[in-house]
């Protein structure tokens, strides 16, 4: 009967005992690595209900998975491995990683998880705390400070970027000064404090009397679960200008002469401190066909462009035009140079413009200019010769150009620049 109240005086009412938060592991000094032969202390924090007031509640310590005999608060360990601690009638507590080093030189970093805006503090310690000179911390292999002899490194406010691999070098008096010696790489992780923030629409605000309505914007965060009490703070900027500063409250309206620019609106969340700060992207607004859809701007769609077989556009390319000489046009049956073709033989106008010029039709179109200009200039150059082949012939036929000819070259220099001369008949 005895027993059957003392079970019965176990279980808290309510179903408290499913609703036990698991406890806390501390460790005591609090650095995850010792030398071998060091001892340190582990204590367990939680929920220890009372059997009939007369002792406490054993507390179960775990190496592993072994089961270790101890039912105490704390206990002292110089083992490595993992341990863990439970209470009864509570989950098992998140882990702590002991190593034991037998080197020179160990570097010390914190066993509790490190919070974003939390100072972090690393120790780079000698064998039997002999003083460690020259001392250097390194960053993934990135010297990040030195020391003329044994000093702790602190970051103030660590940081996301702060986590990675340390390590810590020195020399020590063993009983001269030794070569400079190196510690074990250790893996530090700096967890995010909260989350960055997204701003939300949260609805209207109709307007009421000579209050304006608007629309209610909320700042969301989610904060860690180990850091959920951590109080945040919330301001609001739209660009670059901040249209409520800093404050306790996650929402903010706009006001409804605003309204159609919510899209250059964002916030920003921060501790009470301001060791950390996050803002959030620019507000994304719904979808067409919301209530709150404002303003959409329509955007043209641009025309259906004319489109060849090969579906490319069609592209005319202009003739090129020459300064000296005028354009020339086309006669059916003739050339400007007087080149007679036979009657079914005359050029056509070119396809209709409502046709698409294949390449060669353009080549052909492109160099017709160019090909006439050139018919008329050899017929020029014919006429100009065969006139100087006569006056070298027969002299006494030309006496008015007897003075004043020179060379034939110096003749076709002043008919080479006026291709509107009509040729000399021989």
């Amino acid at each position: 009967m005895w027993e059957l109240t003392a079970l019965l005086l176990l279980v808290p009412s309510s179903g408290q005992a499913a609703t036990l938060e698991k406890p806390i592991l501390s460790l005591h000094p609090p650095w995850t690595t010792i030398f071998k032969g060091e001892r340190v202390t582990l204590r367990c924090d939680g929920y220890h209900p009372l059997l009939l007031e007369l002792r406490p509640i054993s507390t179960l310590w775990y190496l592993g998975h072994l089961l270790l005999p101890s039912h105490k608060k704390s206990i002292e360990v110089q083992t490595p491995g993992v341990y863990r601690c439970q209470t009864r009638g509570a989950p098992v507590s998140d882990p702590i990683h002991l190593s034991v080093s037998n080197d020179w030189l160990i570097l010390q970093v914190p066993y509790a998880a490190v919070f974003e805006g939390e100072p972090l503090v690393m120790r780079c310690r000698g064998w039997y705390d002999k003083v460690v000179y020259k001392l250097h911390y390194y960053h993934d292999g990135q010297p990040v400070r030195y020391f003329h002899s044994s000093a702790n490194y602190t970051v103030p406010q660590a940081r996301a970027s702060d986590s990675g691999r340390y390590q810590c070098s020195g020399t020590m008096r063993i009983p001269v000064e030794s070569a400079p010696m190196f510690s074990a790489k250790v893996a530090v992780t700096v967890q995010e404090l909260f989350q960055a923030p997204v701003l939300r629409v949260m609805g209207r605000v109709e307007a009421r009397g000579a209050a304006l309505g608007g629309v209610v914007l909320r700042c969301e965060t989610l904060l860690h679960p180990q850091k959920r009490d951590t109080p945040l703070q919330f301001a609001f900027y739209k660009y670059s200008r901040a249209v409520r500063r800093f404050d306790w409250g996650a929402e903010y309206t706009v006001p409804e002469p605003e309204v159609e620019e919510l899209e250059s609106h964002w916030c920003e969340a921060a501790t009470a401190s301001r060791s950390v700060r996050k803002r959030s992207p620019w507000l994304q607004l719904p979808g067409r066909g919301s209530p709150l859809d404002v303003a959409s701007t329509t955007v043209p769609v641009p025309q259906a462009a004319a489109l060849t077989p090969g579906n490319k556009p069609l592209s005319f390319r202009k003739p090129p035009l020459s300064g000296s000489v005028p354009s020339v046009t086309s006669v059916p049956n003739t050339t400007s140079a007087g080149l007679l073709f036979p009657a079914g033989g005359a050029p056509t106008a070119g396809p209709p413009a409502c046709s698409p010029l294949t390449p060669l039709e353009q080549t052909t179109g492109a160099l017709k200019p160019d090909v006439d200009l050139l018919l008329q200039e050899m017929q020029l150059l014919k006429g100009l010769l065969s006139r100087v082949v006569l006056e070298l012939k027969e002299p006494q036929a030309f006496p008015e150009h007897r003075d004043t000819l020179e060379t034939p070259a110096s003749h076709f220099a002043v008919s080479q620049g006026t291709p509107e001369t009509s040729a000399v008949e021989s």
